[in-house]
């Protein structure tokens, strides 16, 4: 009866999304690869990220520390800070929504955070936290930053003392820079908030933390680099990446070296907010970020000379979350929930996405997993983040947009096609 209109009305929504979040694409013009594997150890796998990628670093660290030996946080915040509520987001771990900021309540939330951190550790949603003991964390926090305050990097700063020494970590706060990555020659002034979100400190932000992880580092590479960086096709690791709120496409810096079988390690590079390729930046290719933070965030430097391949996963908006109002406008990685319930666990969408791109480089084959077919109430399929809803009446099924009606009690049977992609099926083998 309504076939016809469904596939109107989906077209025209897609259309709608394609037109208002994927008008940058085209500024994305080198050959797009399979991301290739090297001669890599992953138990030494590092991890780092700036605003809303400072979030995803320490989610990220936390959820496979089994293979992380340390972090760099700029301008983040503790393990589960937002406890899935995008208010909590914007109005406690940063200053970014339309009420008072809250700030200072970050700290009195550590230990709820630590008490969630165990529990999923315990149910193995996440990697063991005796990982954490050896590992080393540096952190920085500008003093004029508007967006992330100095107090919710103390609450990270708390956190962490729960399960690593005191010694192990870093914490920088002395610098009067706003909410960006900081370098010591690319970008706007320190004292600035805007695009491209990187300041021009005479600061080396990606060099001292890369430094604080892994020990004496050679020098960086001053001169042209004599690595690569390459263009993947990010959708290998996750179906539909644009409705995960993830690029069609990402990066990796690699150094000759690892390029010709040196033993090399893996840093995984998660941007800001506002940084993904798509976003706005004037002084970008055709008016738009693009490569901007891969090349000038300052870590291919540092990387070209000490055998480290540097992963830089792509986010990107969404204006559709797994709940109504969790929505993704500026490309931020998803610390909050508004693309998956298990955004902070192992089985998240982007984390496992990422983790399989480590893998990856590393040579390491995943386990399949058996694909779920069964019926459930489209609600239910939402809760399990193998539906999502349009308008909150409109439901489709991840990954494949089948339509499954108009009415979250409707049973609907779905099958998993593919990781992530689920389509209405009408029986199950």
């Amino acid at each position: 009866m309504h076939s016809c209109f469904d596939t109107k009305l989906i077209n025209q929504l897609r259309i709608i999304v394609t037109v208002l979040l994927l008008s940058g694409a085209s500024i994305l013009s080198a050959e797009v690869v399979s991301l290739p594997s090297y001669n890599v150890d992953i138990n030494k796998t590092s991890v780092s990220g700036q605003s809303s990628g400072g979030f995803m670093a320490v989610q990220f660290h936390i959820a496979w520390s089994s293979i992380i030996k340390g972090a760099g946080v700029i301008a983040g915040g503790p393990y589960y800070c937002a406890q899935d509520s995008q208010i909590t987001a914007t109005n406690v771990c940063t200053c970014t929504g339309f009420g008072i900021c809250r700030s200072g309540e970050a700290v009195e939330m550590v230990p709820e955070l630590v008490r969630v951190t165990e529990e999923n550790a315990s149910a193995g949603a996440i990697d063991p936290v005796s990982n954490l003991s050896n590992d080393k964390v540096w952190m920085l926090s500008g003093s004029a930053d508007s967006v992330v305050p100095t107090q919710v990097m103390k609450a990270l700063d708390s956190y962490y003392k729960n399960y690593i020494s005191a010694s192990r970590i870093y914490f920088k706060k002395d610098i009067a820079a706003e909410h960006a990555m900081l370098t010591e020659t690319f970008g706007n002034s320190c004292g600035f908030k805007g695009e491209p979100f990187i300041n021009d400190c005479d600061f080396d932000a990606a060099g001292e933390l890369l430094k604080w992880i892994y020990g004496d580092l050679n020098p960086k590479n001053t001169e042209d680099l004599r690595g690569e960086l390459i263009e993947f096709d990010q959708g290998e690791f996750i179906a539909d990446p644009d409705s995960h709120g993830m690029w069609q496409n990402g990066w990796v810096y690699v150094p000759a070296s690892c390029q010709e079988g040196a033993r090399c390690r893996i840093h995984v590079a998660f941007h800001g907010c506002s940084q993904y390729p798509g976003a706005s930046y004037a002084a970008g290719p055709q008016g738009k970020m693009g490569d901007t933070y891969v090349k000038h965030a300052g870590y291919n430097e540092w990387a070209d000379t000490n055998r480290i391949i540097v992963l830089y996963p792509q986010a990107n908006a969404l204006i559709i979350g797994a709940e109504p109002l969790k929505i993704n406008p500026f490309g931020c990685w998803d610390w909050w929930g508004y693309d998956d319930t298990d955004y902070a666990r192992k089985s998240g969408h982007q984390m496992a996405a990422v983790k399989a791109m480590v893998d990856r480089l590393a040579g390491v084959s995943a386990v399949p997993s058996a694909g779920y077919c069964d019926s459930a109430s489209n609600l239910e399929h939402i809760e399990a983040g193998r539906a999502y809803t349009w308008f909150f009446w409109l439901y489709f099924a991840r990954g494949s947009n089948d339509f499954l009606g108009y009415s979250g009690l409707t049973q609907t049977l779905l099958k998993e096609t593919s990781p992530d992609v689920y389509k209405k099926v009408v029986s199950c083998p």
